[in-house]
């Protein structure tokens, strides 16, 4: 009997998860459920590294889900995403697959683990517009004018989340909240690990052979077919300093320059992120990014042979 139901695999951008997910897929008669904010967008494939080529083993195309679900400029929310995974969670339940959950999105794998409600709440933009010139103490001393039980939950880190927070406790003063019916998970965390000199090389080399490879026409294709500069700005690192590079804010060489360090301060951003999960009580078994595919795959099961 195993004591886990799900396998979530984590780590910096650059660090080979999506190989490893779909070889641990394609032993264990699982299926890939992408954890990548930005993989969900159609035409988007170059500069969120979708690397679809990976999910076929062996002449077998690995189930994926949550890759390439929605249109470039849909705006697609926390909410669209639990929906999309509570709808792969469940065809992987039907099928009998084991589902993987992969990714370098923190805030995705915070959903799912920690059953966040309210993110089905709409945005009051005439609350929001009400409240923002109040001083952050002011903003605090409103929310707490609220019941105990509507912001019991609340995240007073930033003033944006105070905001949402008075938000939230204002639409569960007014109205019945319907609650997002999550799966129990039982999971195993693997996170992918490299030193800070090894992650910054791999990103680096990944960059170059992506550029080589049409990163650039990919970015020039999607302005042509009249998605807005404003949208590939938003998306951001590839998506945003190759659009302004080929808007003429600046030359080739300055973009790369930029864009690596773009990608490298991400990177510590999401290791900062897995190492607050640990702190929360999530337990990630580490494997050396340096290891070859198979020295990985071993690990991962020596510690699943050990959960049975």
């Amino acid at each position: 009997m195993k004591n886990y139901d799900s396998i979530l695999i984590l780590g910096p951008t650059a660090s080979g998860k999506t190989r490893l997910a779909a070889h641990l897929a394609s032993e264990a008669n699982g299926a890939v459920l992408s954890f990548d904010s930005r993989q969900v967008y159609k035409q988007l494939t170059i500069g969120t590294g979708k690397d679809l080529n990976e999910f076929t083993i062996a002449n077998r195309l690995i189930p994926y889900f949550l890759i390439d679900v929605c249109d470039v400029n849909t705006k697609f929310h926390s909410y669209e995403f639990v929906k999309c995974y509570l709808a792969a969670f469940e065809n992987c339940k039907e099928r009998a697959l084991l589902p993987i959950l992969c990714g370098g999105t923190g805030l995705y794998f915070d959903l799912v683990l920690k059953k966040h409600q309210y993110i089905n709440i709409p945005n009051d933009d005439e609350l929001r517009n009400e409240i923002s010139s109040l001083t952050t103490g002011r903003l605090i001393e409103k929310l707490n004018t609220y019941a105990s039980q509507n912001i019991k939950q609340a995240d007073l880190s930033t003033r944006k989340r105070i905001i949402r927070a008075i938000e939230v406790a204002h639409y569960l003063s007014n109205f019945t909240h319907q609650q997002i019916s999550y799966p129990n998970l039982k999971p195993i965390i693997f996170g992918i690990n490299l030193s800070p000199t090894d992650r910054i090389e791999k990103i680096n080399s990944r960059l170059e052979q992506r550029l080589k490879n049409g990163l650039i026409e990919e970015v020039q294709e999607l302005l042509a077919k009249g998605i807005n500069e404003d949208r590939l700005v938003f998306l951001g690192l590839e998506y945003k300093y190759i659009t302004e590079f080929l808007t003429g804010k600046y030359p080739k060489e300055t973009m790369i320059t930029l864009l690596q360090t773009a990608i490298h301060q991400y990177a510590k951003r999401q290791m900062t992120w897995f190492r607050k999960m640990e702190r929360e009580g999530n337990i990630i078994h580490w494997i050396d990014g340096n290891l070859t595919l198979d020295a990985q795959l071993k690990f991962v099961h020596a510690v699943l042979d050990n959960e049975k």
